[in-house]
């Protein structure tokens, strides 16, 4: 497996790999220091901050893709962050083909949301500090990928989980709002906890937390060790890119403004899970038990989605539901270890154009119907609507991997793959693409299609350019995005990270491969025509439902599983120990503190101020000293 980092003076690209992330930064300080003098210019300074980013981002790109493969690696020390004994913490920056991949989605996706976000926040009172808080995401976001030490990842993924957190709750006066991002902040510490005691088991393990340092000793750690910081890195995992079991959140998060919904499930936060895996592929090729439980869980994961997509109304949480699959695909193709790690990079970033198409797309629907995410109430917009309904339909046929579309190449590549590894995963991701393309259809037909039902007072019309220009760019590079797979090339490039592998075996070619799963897809695709295609759907959702519908609309039963395990248990144990605190606690202090009151009260008799009293006691000390002395005499 080849070497993590080679080393390489960062040269010219030095200064644009610094700005990348300083740009964003930036201007999250200058808006939230400045206040509302900078109310009436703070989007346009927001947006330009993601825009100049991306711009060094782009620049880096181009730099490393002129070098020969064995110098597309770039580190850059800033400054020593901490020391403790001989552990020293350099706040460093690696720059290679994984983190220039994850570069070009953040802030390319990044900039076209904050674009879209002047349109969509025109008339929020507090645009300004939304933006401050999008230029923080994004900035924290950079700082988790491109850190050349887990210490640093840790630091912009706690960064990454405070702006969600400010997001999410961004229309705090909402308390289902406040509730989500509350229901975000603590399921993702369980995650985070996970990241800090496997960065803690790392440095007790090889005395640092450096990338390639950890890199050239894995060899000499035992596999029961491995295992566990592989588990651990899988918890943190879970929690930020919501697989099983701590996925509660995601689908609460819809609260917050749709481009936050676009910017966490495209471009930054439940991405950061799977780049953790990958970054950490020199951990989890030691180790068979961890990498086999990623592809488990990524299994259970994308089929729970899946699920839960199919029996939503709410077009955002349908939406997020798919995303909670698309994910669950990448973790899979992660955990089939190195013949899937570049095809978990390849989808997500693909999905990452065509998710962030479909949640602004979204929210273009939502502003033309008066807010609303009810799916029950639209129907025939495709001719009010024609740019946001061809946009969206681009999204739409790449995510159910139409032949041509990105995420026709990226998928059928991590079925084929996981199809070679391990058959019942590969079976069950093969499902996976079938119900895709059954709520998805649903999805468009209950949308855009059929008779009108929206109230009278609403009046669909299309979105302003600033809202559809980005919609625009984001569906060319959903139909476009495959081309990443021509000639194998981001196997190739990423090579230098994730290692080449062998080649899969098939019983079968990969054509036959792509035909079965494009006749599952369209299998999903007719079922869903039957059911709300040729039939009249309902404004309001029956009530008389299957109990899969039911458990879908439910989220599997999430929040209530987890009253059951956690919640409750929490608030029997918290009850019990305040029950503790006020009969043991307080009841020692408050009887200990009774006691010396009552002493203090009898001693207050004695002195009482009285020069008599005192003559008296004097002489009764005096009189019992004699009668002791006389005692001890005659003894």
């Amino acid at each position: 497996m080849p070497p993590l980092v080679e080393p390489g003076a960062a040269g010219s690209l030095a200064l644009p790999l610094v700005l990348v992330i300083a740009l964003p930064a930036l201007g999250a300080a200058v808006l939230l220091l400045g206040g509302r003098r900078t109310d009436a210019w703070g989007h346009l300074l927001g947006t330009a901050t993601v825009v100049g980013s991306f711009v060094c981002s782009l620049w880096l790109f181009l730099g490393i893709l002129g070098r020969p493969e064995d110098e597309r690696q770039i580190t850059q020390s800033l400054w020593t962050w901490f020391s403790a004994g001989e552990w020293t913490v350099d706040l460093g920056l690696l720059y290679d083909p994984l983190s220039a991949l994850f570069l070009l989605l953040i802030t390319g996706v990044g900039a076209l949301i904050h674009v879209y976000s002047i349109g969509y926040m025109e008339h929020d009172v507090r645009r300004r500090r939304f933006f401050a808080y999008l230029n923080l995401f994004v900035a924290a976001m950079l700082v988790l990928v491109l850190s050349s030490d887990y210490v640093g990842v840790f630091l912009g993924w706690e960064g990454v989980g405070l702006a969600s957190y400010l997001l999410i709750g961004f229309w705090q006066h909402k308390p289902s709002a406040a509730a989500a991002a509350k229901k975000a902040f603590v399921i993702n510490r369980v995650g985070d906890i996970g990241l800090s005691l496997g960065v803690g088991l790392i440095f007790f393990t090889f005395h640092t937390t450096s990338f390639d340092e950890v890199s050239a000793l894995t060899s000499e750690a035992s596999a029961g060790v491995m295992t566990a910081i592989g588990l651990l890195l899988l918890l943190a995992a879970c929690g930020k890119s919501a697989q099983f079991p701590l996925q509660s959140w995601l689908l609460d998060a819809m609260e917050g403004p749709t481009p936050v919904s676009a910017l966490i499930h495209a471009a930054t936060m439940v991405t950061a899970g799977v780049y953790l895996i990958v970054r950490s592929q020199f951990v989890f090729e030691y180790t068979d038990a961890a990498r086999t439980a990623v592809a488990v869980i990524g299994t259970i994961t994308l089929l729970m989605g899946a699920w839960i997509g199919c029996a939503k109304d709410d077009i955002k949480k349908t939406l997020a539901g798919s995303t909670m699959s698309q994910i669950g695909y990448m973790v899979l193709a992660a955990g089939l270890g190195v013949a899937g790690y570049a095809y978990a990079i390849f989808h997500l970033v693909a999905h990452g154009a065509f998710k962030a198409n479909m949640f602004l797309g979204a929210g273009s629907v939502m502003h033309g119907t008066n807010d609303d995410v009810d799916m029950r109430h639209y129907g025939a917009l495709q001719k009010a609507m024609p740019v946001t309904f061809i946009t969206f339909a681009m999204g739409y046929l790449a995510i159910i991997g139409f032949p041509g579309f990105s995420g026709f190449w990226s998928k059928d590549r991590i079925i084929e793959t996981a199809l070679a590894e391990n058959l019942v995963l590969g079976l069950c991701a093969l499902l996976g693409a079938g119900v895709t393309g059954f709520y998805m259809t649903r999805l468009m037909l209950m949308t855009f299609f059929g008779e009108k039902r929206w109230e009278d007072d609403v009046h669909p019309h299309e979105s302003p350019k600033v809202m559809t220009i980005p919609l625009i760019v984001l569906a060319a590079l959903s139909v476009f995005g495959g081309i990443m797979i021509a000639g194998d090339w981001i196997k190739k490039f990423l090579a230098p990270v994730t290692g080449e592998g062998e080649a899969h075996h098939l019983p079968v070619s990969p054509l036959v491969i792509s035909l079965v799963v494009t006749v599952v897809v369209a299998i999903g695709v007719a079922v869903a025509w039957m059911l709300f295609g040729r039939r009249e759907i309902p404004r309001e959702a029956p009530t008389d439902v299957s109990p899969f519908t039911r458990a879908g609309r439910h989220d599997l039963y999430g929040d209530a599983i987890n009253d059951v395990l956690v919640v409750g248990p929490s608030k029997q144990l918290t009850a019990g120990l305040a029950t503790f605190d006020r009969a043991v606690v307080d009841g020692g202090a408050m009887g200990t503190a009774s006691a010396i009151g009552g002493l203090s009260a009898v001693a207050r008799r004695v002195q009482n101020g009285f020069v008599r009293s005192y003559a008296l006691a004097l002489l009764g000390g005096a009189a019992l000293v004699l009668l002791a002395l006389v005692a001890v005499s005659f003894a």
